[in-house]
């Protein structure tokens, strides 16, 4: 992970504020839980709004006629990526015991992967459900055996699994991004940063 022992605290917080407490019918009523501020939960948190962060920028940066790129025939294009990672992220909750919402359509989010506007809301959608299915855990639990991408581990090792997973397609997304001449928003408010401090 990156060196983030100082902000996750503080990234989290704002991220769970901001998507709101309430949990899934599985877990305890809405707004009874606060958000952790360490532990295995606080971190997983902080890196889920990372990828969350990272995942939409970039969605939203890429021109609406480019969703439908792939760099080859059998590949999954620039849309179907944004699909796979919303669906990943219900099908994760549900193996760490929260469910889908009422409504959600696995088949509906592939067939409409090349619709910027759709994949854009169902990002974020998808990641303020995982939250949820984050929150409704124990850090208690972490050694609680489950089963994770056909994997046999712990609730932490899920954690590791899950973010490995997010990241491999983040990496995929860029490159995408990148072969379709789109620079990733963070990178480029970076340059512009950088463009406009004072030579020495």
């Amino acid at each position: 992970m990156r060196n983030k022992s100082v902000i996750f605290v503080a990234v989290a917080t704002v991220w769970l504020y901001m998507t709101g407490p309430a949990l899934s019918q599985n877990g305890p009523a809405a707004g009874s839980v606060s958000a952790p501020t360490a532990g295995p939960r606080a971190e997983f948190l902080s890196e889920m709004s990372y990828y969350e962060q990272r995942f939409t920028q970039l969605a939203e940066a890429v021109p609406t006629d480019k969703y439908n790129w792939r760099p080859a025939a059998g590949v999954r294009s620039i849309g179907e990526v944004y699909a796979h990672i919303e669906a990943a992220n219900y099908g994760i909750a549900r193996a760490l015991g929260t469910p889908p919402p009422a409504g959600v359509d696995f088949k509906a989010i592939t067939a409409s992967a090349g619709d910027k506007a759709k994949d854009v809301q169902g990002l974020k959608d998808s990641f303020a459900h995982l939250k949820k299915a984050i929150l409704a855990l124990s850090d208690a639990d972490s050694d609680k055996a489950l089963k994770m991408f056909g994997h046999d581990t712990t609730q932490r090792g899920a954690f590791i699994l899950i973010s490995g997973h997010t990241g491999e397609h983040l990496g995929q997304s860029i490159a995408y991004a990148r072969m379709n001449g789109v620079v990733p928003p963070w990178t480029a408010e970076a340059e512009a940063k950088a463009a406009e401090k004072p030579k020495q």
